[in-house]
């Protein structure tokens, strides 16, 4: 059986809001932005995209089960969910697809409940504070990892 060459986009709880949300921290991009970037970078290594965005955690655990049938990976911005959901971090590790964790924001730099994440340990990826062209870094880094082109 080939590889899918397909990716989970995964956004969390409010980035709906993107380009009008404190766009001091978040910018002015807007999650079609994000898509966009993130479709063109995984284009450039011949995959697709797959976007949910939702502000129901379930919704997200369902997509996430999802890709089991047709996904070789997950780009995710939990949003909230980083600090808080233990049923996230479950679903990404028992559909047991790598994935990237990206966010927007140095959230290393801000609330000191922002710097613990359920995801980080168990993420092949991780990208930090590079704004929305952060995902484009992730989607590139996943598929070197997907494709057995990463470095160490």
């Amino acid at each position: 059986m080939t590889t899918p060459r397909r990716l989970l986009l995964v956004n969390g709880p409010n980035l709906n809001l993107l380009g009008t949300r404190e766009p001091g921290i978040y910018g002015s991009a807007t999650l079609a932005d994000v898509e966009r970037i993130t479709a063109d970078a995984a284009a450039a290594y011949g995959f697709e995209i797959r976007a949910v965005q939702s502000n129901h955690e379930g919704v997200l655990l369902d997509a996430i089960h999802a890709a089991r049938e047709d996904c070789a990976g997950i780009v995710i911005n939990a949003g909230a969910y980083t600090h808080t959901s233990v049923a996230l971090r479950d679903a990404l590790t028992g559909v047991a697809l790598p994935f990237a964790e990206v966010h927007i924001s140095d959230v290393y730099a801000r609330e000191e409940f922002r710097h613990h994440s359920y995801l980080t340990d168990v993420a092949a990826v991780h990208v930090v504070g590079e704004g929305v062209h952060g995902y484009a870094t992730a989607t590139r880094r996943l598929i070197l990892v997907i494709t057995g082109q990463a470095d160490g």
